[in-house]
């Protein structure tokens, strides 16, 4: 089965065909998410707040990232794997960026990578797409930044708008094949969605952009206090929560395992 590639996502761009992107940290759901046609699946570094218990994205480390990549690449077939550069692996220089994206696709065997920022890491990449590793932006509330806006706040209201427009232009000019827009008024993420040839992919961002990503375990119901811009389309944290305790109930009574589930 072929995997989906960044051209089928500018190709969609221009047909005016909306996807989505979700993420994912493991290879099990990545196997269900990739069975149910999700296209782009992206190893995000928000294994940091939702599957590693840390407080942000902050600690998580490269060695983290690449394993949990692989085995989203492993647990996959069609979908287009993205994996974030965790902070701390591609801000010193062009050549720490080129390493880092070289782990990813060699190590990880991940489709393209993804960074936070924009002016400021242009040459970053620049140095990526150079030497062939795909790269997505990532613009407005940047979550490796979230000490500096002093907690998760929209960003770009206001004239503040033009600096993210300006960052979303520098970094379609340095080769990247799509921006993901955080945490900014639906407006300014409609406007720079026109003005992009590339496909802006929304995230508390409103219905105006290219693409809708969510973080997986707020889109299943698992988060206990999720953002205002996530739909829990399930409830799996309270079925999961049943079935665990109807599990203990069978083991202390002695209903688990039944003759079914024994060997003799």
């Amino acid at each position: 089965m072929k995997r989906f590639t960044i051209a089928d996502l500018a190709a969609w761009k221009k047909a005016g065909k909306r996807f989505a992107m979700l993420t994912s940290y493991d290879s099990v759901t990545a196997s269900v998410f990739d069975g149910a046609g999700v296209p782009v699946l992206l190893v995000g570094d928000s294994a940091g707040n939702n599957f590693l218990g840390e407080e942000n994205t902050i600690p998580v480390t490269l060695d983290e990232m690449v394993s949990l990549a692989r085995s989203v690449v492993n647990g996959s077939k069609q979908a287009l794997v993205v994996a974030d550069f965790p902070f701390g692996s591609y801000e010193i220089s062009e050549a720490q960026a080129l390493e880092t994206g070289i782990r990813f696709l060699k190590e990880a065997k991940v489709q393209a990578v993804k960074l936070e920022g924009g002016v400021r890491v242009v040459e970053q990449v620049r140095a990526l797409v150079k030497y062939g590793i795909p790269v997505m932006g990532h613009l407005g509330m940047t979550p490796q930044s979230v000490n500096a806006f002093s907690g998760f706040k929209v960003q770009g209201r206001n004239e503040k708008g033009d600096a993210i427009l300006e960052d979303a232009k520098a970094l379609e000019a340095a080769g990247c094949f799509a921006v993901v827009l955080e945490l900014v008024p639906a407006e300014l993420a409609e406007r720079i969605t026109k003005e992009l040839s590339i496909p802006t992919i929304g995230i508390g961002a409103g219905a105006n952009c290219d693409a809708q990503v969510l973080v997986w375990t707020d889109l299943m119901g698992l988060t206990p206090n999720p953002p205002k811009f996530a739909r829990a389309y399930r409830d799996l944290r309270s079925e999961i929560s049943g079935g665990v305790k109807e599990w203990l109930h069978d083991v202390e009574s002695g209903r688990f395992p039944s003759e079914a589930e024994s060997f003799h």
